[in-house]
């Protein structure tokens, strides 16, 4: 799953591709690189981001959705708001990337695919000191509850992700990295996010020898291609990725060498 935000303040890539033809254009790349899913977003999810309204977010996705499916490519709407779902769909895209995971009745009555994202509040307070008893297991059984409302809803495909970075510690984060396996035996298909995030960048701060701050966003590719890594070889069905070229190579070569 390529990402492409529509939006000009997205943590990683705010600005680059807001505005309908840079937009259209980065899709076909992603989709050109191998992607199987270009994920489409109009509003910024990041730690802190304020909400869109629904028109701004329709105004900004709509056309770039439109064409890009136009074009042959599969492609998902990452939004929590149900009127802006059914919009997205009916421009084309055939799954609904939910970060709030409570727009399965609209896939159920669209008749698309539906991907239940954990995430502890909203943006503008999910990193605001997030607590879990036991993360891997109050997640885990989250994502298995809405699985199964959207299951007996009548949709037919059904993802789930954990929500790295949504409402959690960078402990909670690597928590559910090294428990993967405890989401992927439960049989429904799991998506992982980890492109670019900030557990990442305070990872590769520390291996630096340093703390704070993490490094910049831009210099985050090799940690995120080894969670990217590390997320398929343990199971994880789809990988939401920036850099999708550079993903595909590192997973087939660990795969190669896995199955070698």
């Amino acid at each position: 799953m390529g990402v492409l935000n529509v939006t000009p303040d997205s943590f990683s890539d705010g600005g680059c591709w807001y505005g309908y033809e840079r937009a259209v254009g980065h899709g076909l790349t992603l989709a050109q690189e191998g992607a199987d899913v270009v994920d489409v977003g109009g509003e910024s999810t990041r730690p802190g981001a304020s909400p869109v309204d629904e028109t701004e977010e329709c105004r900004r996705i709509l056309p770039v959705i439109e064409a890009v499916a136009a074009s042959g490519i599969r492609v998902s709407v990452d939004t929590r708001k149900a009127s802006v779902a059914k919009a997205a769909v009916k421009a084309g895209a055939t799954l609904i990337n939910d970060v709030s995971a409570a727009l399965w009745p609209v896939a159920a009555e669209e008749g698309v695919g539906w991907v239940a994202m954990h995430m502890r509040g909203e943006p503008r307070t999910m990193q605001v000191d997030p607590h879990y008893d036991d993360v891997v297991t109050e997640v885990r059984d989250f994502l298995i509850e809405r699985a199964t409302r959207a299951t007996a809803a009548g949709v037919s495909e059904v993802w789930i992700d954990p929500g790295i970075g949504f409402g959690k510690t960078q402990e909670h984060n690597l928590q559910l990295l090294r428990h993967l396996d405890r989401m992927v035996e439960t049989g429904v298909p799991v998506l992982v996010g980890t492109s670019r995030k900030t557990f990442l960048g305070r990872l590769t701060a520390a291996a630096d020898g340093g703390a704070e701050p993490p490094t910049p966003v831009d210099d985050r590719l090799e940690a995120s291609l080894a969670s990217a890594v590390w997320a398929m070889t343990r199971g994880a069905a789809m990988l939401r990725v920036h850099e999708v070229g550079p993903t595909i190579e590192a997973v087939r070569l660990a795969q190669d060498r896995v199955s070698a």
